[in-house]
């Protein structure tokens, strides 16, 4: 059963590896050269033809936009069904390494707690990249009153800034200039653009120029002084975070205590382990753990968290 196990778990890992972060290219074959044109291998097919299913399952039910949105909010440049496939292919390698480690019951567990790893993987990408965003604005804003003292016209001081800021900005303000050529309304893709990045500071900025552009004025000094009010708020946020730090530290120590406690009795007394998973009892006490586990999470979260 060891042996089996194992080739398993080899075979879940390559379809990990050659089937989601297989190099494709994303021009169709036939505006492609001869000399680009892929050969279509057994895996390759096997993996597209896997990938469609998907696809097309995502799209009957409604699943599609959303979980695109998301990963696009998270900066990961896959698809949805490629997304699928990797959840799946984890999925079955914690699997096999519960089952290696304590048998059938860790196994399933493990299993069931991949699809939640994935979900806070793209969480957790999210809210660095909505960070890193709010910690560009200030930058942002004085590269758009610099431009706009320079002469240069408010959509072309927009495209600077998609052509000369770091990732995420530079994205956020391809999309906005994107969206602009295509006939949306300025103001709409700067709105959509805050919602997207669950930006107050930039919504402060979309406001601003929605009012210069009905009642004109010096949009230039307006920036400036935005400019200074979220200089203001990220040094307060700043000393907040200092502040916090201690606390957030002492809940990652103990929200993974109870995991490293479990990987090293895995380890060390595997027998002490295995009767957890053994007898009705110990799932229960295994689904007590972690409903305590969440409570407690949650409510640290919400103590070293501080919305201002």
């Amino acid at each position: 059963m060891l042996t089996v196990a194992l080739v398993l778990l080899y075979a879940a890992a390559l379809v990990v590896l050659f089937g989601v972060f297989r190099s494709t290219s994303r021009l169709p074959l036939e505006r492609r050269r001869p000399s680009d044109a892929e050969k279509q291998t057994t895996l390759s097919r096997t993996s597209g033809a896997t990938t469609d299913f998907l696809s097309d399952l995502l799209s009957r039910r409604g699943w599609t936009q959303p979980l695109a949105a998301s990963l696009e909010q998270a900066g990961m440049k896959i698809s949805p069904a490629e997304f699928l496939v990797f959840v799946i292919s984890g999925s079955v390698v914690a699997l096999l390494v519960g089952y290696l480690i304590a048998g059938l019951g860790l196994g399933l567990l493990f299993a069931a707690a991949s699809p939640a790893f994935a979900v806070a993987l793209v969480n957790i990408r999210q809210s660095k990249r909505r960070a890193a965003f709010a910690a560009q604005l200030e930058d942002t804003l004085q590269l758009l009153s610099g431009g706009l003292k320079a002469g240069h016209s408010l959509l072309r001081a927009v495209d600077a800034i998609s052509r000369e800021a770091e990732s995420p900005t530079n994205e956020e303000f391809a999309r906005i200039v994107n969206e602009t050529r295509l006939g949306r309304d300025l103001d709409d893709a700067l709105d959509q653009a805050a919602q997207r990045m669950r930006s107050d500071d930039f919504s402060w900025i979309g406001q601003a120029i929605a009012i210069h552009r009905e009642v004109g004025g010096d949009l230039a000094g307006v920036l400036d002084e935005v400019a200074e009010t979220i200089r203001q708020r990220n040094q307060i946020r700043r000393q907040v975070a200092a502040l916090s730090a201690e606390g957030k530290f002492s809940a990652y120590i103990l929200m993974a205590l109870p995991f490293v406690v479990v990987g090293i009795l895995s380890l060390t007394s595997p027998s002490y382990v295995a009767r957890f998973v053994e007898t009705p009892l110990g799932f229960g006490l295994i689904g007590v753990s972690a409903v305590m586990l969440i409570i407690g999470g949650v409510w640290m979260k919400k103590v070293v968290s501080f919305k201002f």
